[in-house]
Parts: C-alpha cells; sequence; structure tokens
C-alpha cells in the first residue's frame, strides 16, 4: 500500500472498477463513504508525502461528490412562497 496501487490492475487505487464498487456499496450511506476514504486520504497522506494534498483528495474523496449528479452541488433555495410583511401603514386587524 506504501504507493496505494490496485492489486487487481495495478492502477492507483481506487480505479475506475474499485470506484463502482465502493459506489455499489455504499450506495444508501454517501456520507459513510466519504468517510471510509478520508481515513485513506489519511494514510496516504502519511505513506506519499512527497504527493500534493489537491491530488490525494481528488483521488480519495473528491470523486465521491464529482461523480454524484443527482445531488445538487449548492443546496438549492426553496422555491416555497413566504406570507408577505403586514403593511406599517396599514391598521393592526388583530386588536
Amino acid at each position: 500500500m506504501p504507493v496505494w496501487s490496485c492489486g487487481g490492475c495495478g492502477l492507483p487505487w481506487p480505479c475506475p472498477t474499485r470506484r463502482r464498487e465502493l459506489r455499489a456499496e455504499y450506495a444508501d450511506a454517501p456520507v459513510s463513504l466519504a468517510l471510509y476514504l478520508g481515513s485513506y486520504l489519511v494514510q496516504a497522506a502519511e505513506d506519499m508525502p512527497w504527493t500534493p494534498a489537491g491530488v490525494l483528495h481528488r483521488r480519495f474523496p473528491g470523486w465521491v461528490r464529482a461523480a454524484d449528479s443527482s445531488t445538487p452541488a449548492v443546496q438549492q433555495r426553496s422555491t416555497a412562497t413566504v406570507p408577505a410583511e403586514p403593511s406599517r401603514e396599514a391598521p393592526d386587524q388583530a386588536r
């Protein structure tokens, strides 16, 4: 694991096949998948201190959100309507 390559194909881990497997395994738990990969990010940073942090981030947890097109990258504003505030000039009808 010091260079973090896939034992099956030799590509950098997680390879495309392993990414598909992880995505299927954690289909109902994307936060758990991100945490799992984040822990590997820390280990990989220790094993490969010469690798830039951004490269490691993209390689480990960075692909999880980028590949998930069903979840918007930015939370959308609600389209629910908000009742208008009564005019300050209108008499208070509750009294």
